[in-house]
């Protein structure tokens, strides 16, 4: 019986022997690839989670000179933290700070690449439309009404098309093109949820355009 076992064994041991030889080089080659892979994608996101965290530390600051108000100095430290970190969310809201801040100083064009910028980054789809709409509404106040309307007719998230309906509205209407103006409102109105506060600024709009109903 321990003979038999011992064969068996044996047997088993030599087909072993003739599968790794076969098959072994593949086997531990494709164990490379997947260990390999294994510990790159945990450096990539140690990787990302240390850059988060740098851009966390660098937006504290940079927020603070932006807001301090001195325009120069906020260009200087928003670039610089383009340059250092370009993919993080944290970029795309020291943008939008320095475009608002910007904007209320009277220098429309440092609000306006500020807010290219933002609009130009893949970090956080919702803060870039953010940043085309109120890009649009800029390029609207200086009576560049192609241009804004070339960037609302870009693709933006389902969640602003609302706010883009009306933006474009607001860009018919300056040029008198009052009917397709009321249109674009009441489709503006219809894409917002209705507790939304935003609707009641647009109900003002029809209301001044004669077309009070909403519905």
């Amino acid at each position: 019986m321990a003979n038999h076992l011992d064969l068996e064994e044996q047997e088993q041991l030599d087909q072993l022997k003739h599968f790794w030889k076969q098959y072994g080089n593949a086997i531990s080659w494709l164990l490379v690839v997947v260990f390999g892979a294994f510990a790159a994608w945990n450096g990539y996101q140690w990787w990302n989670k240390r850059q988060a965290e740098q851009a966390s530390a660098m937006y504290e600051e940079v927020d603070r000179v932006i807001s301090a108000g001195d325009i120069a100095v906020a260009e200087k430290a928003f670039a610089d933290m383009k340059q250092r970190f370009p993919s993080t969310v944290y970029t795309q809201q020291a943008g939008l700070t320095l475009a608002k801040v910007a904007y209320f100083s009277g220098k429309s064009d440092v609000a306006q690449n500020a807010l290219a910028s933002v609009a130009e980054s893949s970090a956080d789809a919702g803060l870039s439309a953010l940043a085309k709409i109120r890009q649009a509404g800029l390029l609207l106040e200086a009576k560049n009404y192609d241009a804004s309307m070339k960037l609302l007719s870009g693709t933006f998230p389902v969640e602003f098309a609302g706010l883009v309906a009306d933006k474009k509205a607001d860009a018919l209407l300056a040029q008198g093109k009052r009917e397709e103006s009321i249109a674009l409102y009441k489709e503006a109105i219809k894409a917002l949820p209705e507790r939304d506060q935003y609707r009641r600024l647009i109900e003002v709009k029809l209301a001044s355009l004669g077309a009070g109903e909403s519905k």
